[in-house]
């Protein structure tokens, strides 16, 4: 059976907006080493996107999606500055990742 490499390196799977921080730290050290990264926001963990900190980070990133429902659901009303998408999104990037971390 013919095995074929991750697309990417690391998926950073963010649940919770207390995780912004330590998210940005995380894909600031990926980048600087060139690591393949995207980064799947759900739940409260969408409102990642308006930390500053994050946002820098996430410019070396392949992909940043946040999941449309939980999206919808936190920050009504607001412009969504990255791709939205669905849970199915979210299971495609975890079966492209080498690693995922949670946060």
């Amino acid at each position: 059976m013919e095995t074929t490499a991750p697309a990417m390196d690391v998926l950073l799977h963010i649940t919770i907006a207390d995780a912004a921080p330590v998210a940005a730290a995380l894909g600031r050290a990926l980048g600087r080493v060139g690591a393949t990264w995207s980064c799947f926001l759900t739940n409260d963990g969408v409102k990642a996107v308006e930390n500053p900190e994050f946002r820098a980070a996430a410019g070396s990133a392949a992909r940043i999606v946040v999941c449309e429902h939980s999206w919808d659901q936190h920050m009504a009303g607001k412009d969504c500055p990255v791709e939205r998408g669905s849970q199915t999104v979210n299971s495609a990037l975890m079966a492209q990742a080498a690693r995922v971390v949670s946060l």
